[in-house]
């Protein structure tokens, strides 16, 4: 598969190098949940400011394609070399508060979705390296996926990218899913010996 090695400015998003098809893969979808989202969503943006609105099109964009780009093996890797960069990409994801807010609506339900994804990635993120951190990942996602028709005041488009905002953060990015490149930050590495 033809591969596109990618810009430093983007390694955070990409890796290193993508293969086109995933990089197609990946834009696609976040255009496509972005799209999705506009639609269902009419009246609500409609009645924003055009740049507000336009934002939060960009978080929704943003929240879609890299919940898919973290699952690549480039992105993995780069990040599975860099421990602290991880655990500084878990600290920053923000967004879904930041798009209640443009929207004006269900910021309640965001922040208990962002306090409750942040600390499930933090504690995913410390078992990096162990066999338990998919499976805790993945029960932690799952936990969380069924909680989100709990949270009053989220519509179902603050639902589904609340889900992916879950699944991007939580289980596609805190989790090590290839658990091939061992860490260069001087961090302790898989087998105990630092990288």
């Amino acid at each position: 598969m033809r591969s596109l090695r990618i810009h430093p400015h983007l390694h955070d998003v990409f890796g290193e190098e993508q293969p086109l098809a995933y990089l197609a893969a990946i834009l696609l979808f976040g255009a496509g949940v972005a799209v999705v989202f506009a639609l269902s969503t009419g009246s609500m943006l409609a009645d924003l400011a055009w740049w507000r609105a336009a934002l939060a099109l960009v978080l929704v964009l943003d929240i879609a394609a890299g919940c898919v780009a973290n699952f690549t093996p480039s992105t993995n890797d780069f990040y599975a070399a860099r421990p602290r960069n991880r655990w500084i990409f878990i600290a920053i994801h923000f967004h879904i508060v930041l798009v209640a807010l443009l929207l004006g609506s269900g910021i309640a339900a965001a922040v208990v979705v962002l306090a409750y994804t942040i600390a499930a990635a933090a504690l995913v993120n410390r078992l990096a390296g162990r066999e338990a951190q998919t499976f805790v990942g993945g029960l932690l996602t799952a936990i969380g996926l069924a909680g989100l028709p709990l949270l009053p005041g989220l519509t179902p488009a603050m639902m589904a990218v609340s889900g992916l905002f879950m699944l991007k953060v939580l289980f596609s990015f805190a989790v090590d899913h290839y658990r091939t490149v061992p860490p260069q930050d001087g961090q302790v590495s898989k087998n105990g010996g630092h990288g």
